[in-house]
């Protein structure tokens, strides 16, 4: 599996000639990263002096922000394994009429599905900014550019996710399908930069 993977194999086995891991996976592990970075300032404020206040705060983000990192995890075999579906409908057979329908059930189940990963990654990815900015706020402040990095990290596995949605957005017949997840992405990307802007304004160097 790719997330059991050091991170060396994980980067070579991107840049190989095979098409998975490819940008989809790649958005879940940056929404990961965010989310451990996320984790780690949370961390780094709890039971700190000058702190006290926001213990109770501090570790209920570090566990939300644990549970999302796991789903990240695992969303970047979702997302791979969402794209060999497609490869295999492709390779199923096609000699008769009956087959060719089957196919094409198929097919479009499997574009369905890979768009749905990565339409899960970036909504659950502009969650992440709720909690860097707090983190930003009001985590240990020897480590807010780590909150920083982390919205950061987080703007781009929304925008990242949401490409690989649109792209097999257009293989897919169902046009209700597409339009809802067309809504769903316009929602978030109307506010996503806004967010990540406004977090970076709040860091203090």
């Amino acid at each position: 599996m790719l997330k059991d993977m050091t991170v060396k194999e994980f980067i070579y086995e991107t840049a190989s000639e095979s098409p998975a891991p490819g940008g989809g996976s790649i958005a879940a592990l940056s929404a990961a990263s965010a989310a451990a970075l996320i984790e780690m300032v949370a961390n780094l404020t709890m039971e700190k002096k000058g702190y006290e206040d926001v213990q109770n705060e501090m570790n209920e983000i570090k566990k939300v922000s644990g549970e999302y990192k796991e789903k990240f995890i695992n969303y970047i075999d979702e997302d791979s394994d969402s794209f060999n579906k497609i490869m295999a409908a492709f390779k199923m057979p096609k000699n008769n009429e009956e087959e060719k329908a089957e196919r094409t059930k198929s097919v479009q189940s499997a574009f369905k599905g890979a768009a749905t990963v990565p339409l899960n990654v970036g909504k659950d990815a502009f969650k992440l900014l709720e909690l860097a900015e707090k983190v930003v706020l009001k985590g240990n402040q020897n480590a807010v550019t780590d909150g920083a990095v982390a919205a950061m990290s987080a703007r781009t596995a929304v925008h990242s996710a949401f490409y690989n949605v649109k792209i097999n957005l257009g293989s897919i017949k169902d046009t209700e399908f597409v339009k809802c997840a067309e809504k769903e992405m316009e929602s978030i990307e109307s506010k996503v930069n806004d967010m990540e802007k406004a977090i970076l304004a709040k860091v203090n160097l």
